[in-house]
């Protein structure tokens, strides 16, 4: 075990509720240019030039790290949903948080950052290193992100053909009609013209879109740039002990860091990814989020869909992909529930920017946070009893007070600290990178103008609260409205009224906002008007805003499909059904490989759609469930969404000529009323451009990992044509060798 014992010498030791029953941008990398004599193909390097090993004599039969965390036995204020009874068929409801904000002892602190009582200052109390390993993400002196994107591209070209290279222009996609100037593309680079429909059998995505009825300027839709630039990432995933909040646990981290190291390219570089599977006895994956994986969907990292588990103990896998959309997002491991203990990282790809700002903040990540490993998690998922969360993060950073627990923790921890200038406009990229929690994100005495969803960049619009449903990113943009010594909450508040699962102890992370003479240790004492039904809205914004640039409308579908959740006894324990089936993943044979080879017999549990080669699919989601509202996340492509609501759908498609799109919408709880149960819907729709298999799934930890899951078949006949890259099926030989004697402790879905 790694040696804290100044760690555990400063915790509390009280009666409480929890009982112990048994350098591109804040990152550690070398980055290194390399270009080709013709100076066509220019590679980045960023790998980690260290990370930590934790203990690797721990025992290999132990899942999750080598610490022996005593938060793994302490039991769940509750049983929910517990065991089915004889006859038994839906669960009961949702309970609420067993305790009150601040826990017993809450009197012994300043909320909201629970500093106690008497400290007056925000000073980490925690060495460097144990909080967050080697991350310095939530750092006051963490490095800015360059507004005009990454060097090592070719310089801006006059070619009216393509889109402009890096560095990228101001008001890309600037109109006066959204208070912004037209810029560079009002020179006539760029001339107006009509997106026509592609040619049968050409593949299109957002930046080169389907067929519009009306069409849209060249400016609001421009073409991915060919910068002739591989960026390449060496990625270890490996068990590591950290202490987000001051309580230490076992801990996934990539490159030494939690959050891991930023990733990042400029719009249509390629990225390499390099994983390298560092755990002891666990396969591990790693997913781009929303990358559309054109022609390479077999590194779309998804385990028994598009590959086999990276075997443990040094296996590796090289994936290639085109950052063929630009904007915010994450990457993450999609093996098991991985990606909650710690497995994921922000990733950022620069293009035109189509909003002013001066500074890019860089990611602001979002995440409720467990005390327990994640293994034990899963498993008490699996077994009936949903666990809670217990506190809440900003950038992987946040308080606790320690006052309510005899176990090892640490008080003023330290939270995330930015800078602000007064009268600077600040881009900030947030994203959910939570395992259940809904996100309530606001800044007091800040308004939030909202440019992008996802990958999509929108018509921009102004709130003072942004909700984001795992996997889902917006990016804000945020006037430096205060004095030069002001300091100002950043808050992340945990959705109220069964919108989230948690203990109510800490569900609001706070970070501290500082303007540019403001004293950086000082707490600040500013209010939040975010209301008590803004809290309590389980959905996303109405989708009349959101409105995209890049107009893009909806054509007749040739297939629709109705697929219908449910929650419901098995027998055993409640789990997901889609469409009376629960998924359950088998590693050691990937779909998409199967399909590949032209073999479209899959077991029933894999629960697979085979849409075959029509041009556009509708999928008309039923949610009967009452316990969570579900982030929908399709991979491989962006959707439209139709539209949303509870009880049944009338047919009306809101803002048809320009629907919202994104990768990631959150479909809302069924409702319990004293007549039944209303189901909810959303309703989405996306065109066959893109040969593979894609998940369709809920991006909430604990529902993936109870089956609610499905994949679709896409164009079946150009995926057999398709040659899957060697590395692919050796990575398959490696895991079907090693799980010959070493048999996977696959306790969910798999996924």
């Amino acid at each position: 075990m790694v040696a804290y014992a100044s760690y555990v010498a400063g915790t509390a030791s009280l009666s409480s509720l929890y009982q112990a029953s048994s350098p591109s941008v804040c990152q550690i990398a070398t980055i290194t240019v390399y270009e080709t004599a013709d100076a066509v193909t220019t590679t980045i390097a960023a790998s980690a030039t260290n990370y930590p090993i934790v203990n690797s004599a721990a025992d290999p039969n132990d899942h999750g790290g080598p610490y022996d965390n005593p938060y793994n036995n302490v039991p769940l204020p509750y049983d929910f949903p517990g065991q089915p009874s004889h006859g038994q068929v839906y669960p009961p409801p949702k309970p609420s948080p067993p305790f009150n904000y601040g826990g017993p002892a809450a009197g012994g602190y300043d909320a909201p950052a629970w500093i106690p009582k008497g400290s007056h200052k925000l000073v980490p109390s925690l060495p460097k290193g144990v909080q967050n390993g080697n991350s310095t993400w939530g750092d006051i002196n963490c490095p800015h992100l360059p507004i005009s994107g990454l060097p090592g591209a070719p310089q801006q070209t006059a070619s009216p053909s393509n889109a402009p290279y890096p560095p990228y222009p101001t008001n890309g996609f600037g109109n006066s009609t959204a208070g912004y100037t037209t810029g560079i593309y009002s020179t006539g680079l760029y001339s107006t013209r009509v997106v026509t429909a592609p040619t049968a059998g050409s593949s299109s995505n957002a930046f080169n879109p389907a067929p519009s009825s009306t069409g849209a300027p060249a400016q609001d839709c421009p073409t991915m740039p060919d910068t002739g630039v591989t960026r390449t990432y060496d990625m270890h995933v490996a068990y590591q002990t950290i202490a987000p909040d001051g309580v230490m646990r076992n801990g996934i981290t990539v490159n030494g860091q939690f959050p891991g190291p930023l990733v990042e390219a400029n719009w249509g570089d390629w990225i390499l990814f390099k994983v390298t599977n560092d755990l002891t006895n666990e396969g591990t994956t790693l997913h781009a989020h929303g990358m559309l994986q054109s022609n390479t969907s077999w590194y779309d990292g998804v385990p028994a869909v598009s590959q086999c588990p990276i075997t443990p103990n040094g296996g590796t896998l090289e994936m290639l992909f085109r950052a063929e959309q630009y904007g915010t997002s994450w990457y993450h491991s999609h093996y098991s529930a991985q990606y909650s203990g710690g497995a994921h990282g922000p990733l950022v790809v620069y293009g035109p920017k189509h909003a002013e700002y001066d500074i890019d903040i860089g990611p602001v990540l979002l995440e409720d946070w467990f005390h327990a490993d994640y293994f034990t998690l899963v498993n008490d998922t699996m077994n009936g009893r949903f666990p809670p969360s217990n506190n809440n993060l900003i950038n992987g950073k946040m308080q606790y007070p320690c006052a309510n627990t005899t176990l090892p923790c640490q008080e003023n921890a330290g939270i995330s600290k930015f800078q602000f200038q007064s009268g600077k406009k600040h881009l900030l990229r947030l994203v959910n990178t939570g395992a259940e929690g809904l996100q309530k994100f606001s800044i007091d005495g800040h308004k939030l103008t909202v440019i992008a969803l996802d990958f999509t960049p929108i018509e921009p619009y102004e709130t003072n609260v942004v909700t984001l449903g795992i996997g889902q990113r917006s990016d804000v943009i945020v006037e430096g409205t205060g004095a030069p010594s002001d300091a100002f909450w950043m808050r992340s508040q945990l959705g109220t009224q069964n919108c989230t699962l948690n203990d109510g102890i800490s569900p609001n992370a706070v970070a501290a906002v500082y303007y540019q003479d403001a004293d950086t240790s000082s707490v600040p004492n500013t209010t939040s008007d975010v209301t008590d039904d803004q809290l309590a809205a389980c959905k996303n914004d109405a989708l009349t805003l959101g409105v995209p640039l890049c107009q893009i409308a909806i054509e007749e579908p040739e297939t629709i499909e109705e697929v219908t959740f449910d929650f419901r006894s098995n027998g055993t324990n409640f789990v997901w059904f889609v469409n009376n089936s629960t998924y359950r993943g088998d590693f050691n044979q990937p779909t998409l490989l199967q399909a590949n080879k032209g073999d479209f017999n899959f077991e029933e549990g894999w629960n697979v759609m085979n849409f075959g080669s029509n041009s556009s699919v509708r999928i008309h989601l039923i949610n009967n469930g009452i316990i969570g509202a579900h982030p929908m996340h399709l991979h491989g492509h962006d959707f439209h969404v139709l539209a949303e609501g509870t009880g049944t759908w009338d047919g009306t498609v809101t803002n048809p000529s320009n629907t919202v799109r994104r990768d990631v919408q959150m479909l809302q709880n069924g409702q319990d009323t004293s007549s039944g149960v209303i189901p909810s819907y959303m309703v989405l729709q996306y065109n066959q451009n893109n040969p593979g298999m894609w998940p369709l799934h809920c991006h909430l930890a604990w529902h993936l990992s109870g089956g609610l899951f499905f994949q679709v078949l896409e164009r079946p006949d150009d995926l057999m044509k398709e040659v899957v890259a060697n590395d692919v099926t050796e990575v398959c030989n490696a895991w079907d060798t090693y799980t010959k004697t070493n048999v996977p402790d696959q306790i969910d879905s798999g996924l």
